[in-house]
C-alpha cells in the first residue's frame, strides 16, 4: 500500500487513471500465484544442480583426471619415453645406415664423378674446341656472303613482282574501279537515299509525333484515375484498419503488455523473497533435526571414542608392529650375513687363496655388551669379553 501511495502521484500525472492502479494490484497477486511454484521450482533446480556439481561432477571430474594420468598419461609417457624414442632412434639410425648413407657415398663417390669426367668435361671441352670455331666460321660465312647474296635476290624478285604485279592492279583500280563505283553512288544516293530521308523527314516525323501526343494524353489520364483511386483505397484503408489497429496497440495492447511484463517482473523477485526464505526455513529445520544431533554426537560420541581407540588398541599396535618388522628385518640380515659367510668359506676351501682382509667396521662380539639390548649371547662356552677392549691392538709401553 506503502508502494502504491508513492506511486499513485507519478502515475496519475503520467496519465494513468486510478482504475489501472486498482486492476493493477489483483493481476500482480494472481501473476505471483501463477509464478511463486515456477520460482520455487527453479531455486530448487539451481540448489540441486550447484549440490550435484560439487559433491558428485567436482570429485567424478577430479577421478576421471586421476584415473587417465594413472592408467594413460603416465604410461604413455613412459612407453614414449622408454620404449618408443629408443626404437625411433634405432630405426632412424637403421634407416640412416640402409637408404641415406649408401646412396650418398655412391652420389658422391661414383655419379658425381663418373659424370663429371664422363660427360661435363668432354663435353666442355667439344664445345669449346670444335663447336666455337664452327661458329665463328659459320658466322663469317653467313656475314660475309650470304647476307649480300640475299640482299640482291631480294631486291631483284621485289622489282620483278612490282612490275608483275602490282603496277596493273594500281592501273586498274585509278582508271576503272574508281570512276565506276563514284557513278554507281551517285546514282544510288539521288534515286533511293534522298527520296527515303524526305519521306521521313516529311511525312513519317509529323505523323510519329501525333500519335505519341495521342498516347500520352491517354496515359496521363489512365494515371490520373488511377492514382485518385489509388489514394481513395488509401485513405479507406487508413481509416478502417490502420487507424483503429494503430489505436487498439497504443491504447490497449502496450498498456496490458506492459502491466504484465511488471507483474512478471515483480512476482518474479517476491516469489524469490519467499523461496529463499522457504530454503532458509527448511535449511534450519535440516540443522536442528539432522545436522545438530550429528554434530553433537560426533563430538561428544565418536571422537572420545576415536581417541581412546586411537590411543589404545592403535597405538600399542602400530608400535608392535614395528617392532616387528625390525626384528624380522635384523634376523634377515644376519641370516644374509650367514649365508654369504658360508658360500665365501666354501669357495675358498674348494678353490683356495689368501684370506680375505678384515672389514672396515669390527665384527660384533659373541659376548652380550651394555649397549646392545636386542642380541644376546647364551652360548655357555663363550666368555664374555670386558666392557673396555682395545681390539687386539698392541698396549703402548710407559715411561
Amino acid at each position: 500500500m506503502e508502494h502504491g501511495k508513492h506511486q499513485a502521484p507519478a502515475r496519475y500525472e503520467s496519465g494513468e487513471g486510478c482504475l489501472t492502479t486498482l486492476v493493477r494490484i489483483p493481476v500482480r497477486i494472481v501473476v505471483l500465484v501463477l509464478v511463486l511454484p515456477v520460482r520455487m521450482a527453479w531455486d530448487a533446480l539451481v540448489v540441486g544442480a550447484r549440490a550435484a556439481d560439487r559433491m558428485l561432477l567436482r570429485p567424478l571430474g577430479r577421478a576421471l583426471v586421476w584415473g587417465f594420468e594413472v592408467l594413460i598419461a603416465i604410461p604413455a609417457r613412459r612407453l614414449y619415453a622408454q620404449v618408443l624414442t629408443p626404437l625411433g632412434h634405432g630405426l632412424r639410425w637403421l634407416a640412416m645406415a640402409v637408404f641415406v648413407w649408401p646412396w650418398g657415398a655412391l652420389w658422391r663417390y661414383a655419379v658425381v664423378p663418373g659424370v663429371r669426367y664422363g660427360i661435363v668435361v668432354p663435353l666442355v671441352w667439344l664445345y669449346e674446341q670444335v663447336l666455337t670455331p664452327l661458329g665463328h666460321g659459320l658466322r663469317w660465312v653467313r656475314r660475309a656472303l650470304l647476307l649480300p647474296a640475299g640482299r640482291g635476290i631480294a631486291a631483284a624478285v621485289g622489282w620483278l613482282l612490282t612490275v608483275v604485279l602490282v603496277m596493273p592492279v594500281v592501273l586498274l583500280w585509278r582508271h576503272l574501279l574508281k570512276p565506276l563505283g563514284l557513278a554507281v553512288a551517285w546514282l544510288l544516293e539521288h534515286l533511293i537515299v534522298l527520296p527515303l530521308v524526305w519521306t521521313y523527314r516529311e511525312l513519317l516525323t509529323p505523323l510519329g509525333h501525333g500519335i505519341a501526343w495521342l498516347v500520352d494524353l491517354l496515359v496521363r489520364g489512365i494515371g490520373a484515375g488511377l492514382r485518385g483511386l489509388g489514394i481513395a483505397l488509401g485513405w479507406l484503408v487508413t481509416v478502417l484498419l490502420v487507424t483503429p489497429a494503430v489505436w487498439v496497440y497504443r491504447r490497449v495492447l502496450t498498456p496490458v503488455g506492459r502491466e504484465i511484463a511488471a507483474a512478471l517482473a515483480v512476482a518474479w523477485r517476491v516469489a524469490g523473497f519467499i523461496s529463499r526464505a522457504f530454503g532458509r526455513a527448511l535449511a534450519w529445520l535440516a540443522w536442528h533435526l539432522v545436522g545438530a544431533p550429528v554434530t553433537w554426537a560426533y563430538r561428544t560420541v565418536c571422537t572420545p571414542v576415536g581417541h581412546f581407540l586411537r590411543d589404545a588398541v592403535l597405538a600399542p599396535a602400530g608400535r608392535a608392529a614395528l617392532a616387528v618388522g625390525r626384528t624380522a628385518r635384523q634376523t634377515l640380515r644376519t641370516a644374509r650375513e650367514t649365508v654369504r659367510q658360508a658360500r665365501r668359506d666354501a669357495w675358498r676351501a674348494l678353490v683356495g687363496g689368501p684370506r680375505e682382509s678384515e672389514p672396515r667396521e669390527p665384527r660384533r662380539p659373541l659376548a652380550r655388551t651394555l649397549g646392545d639390548t636386542q642380541q644376546a649371547t647364551t652360548v655357555p662356552s663363550a666368555a664374555p669379553e670386558p666392557e673396555i677392549s682395545l681390539l687386539g691392538q698392541k698396549s703402548v709401553p710407559q715411561g
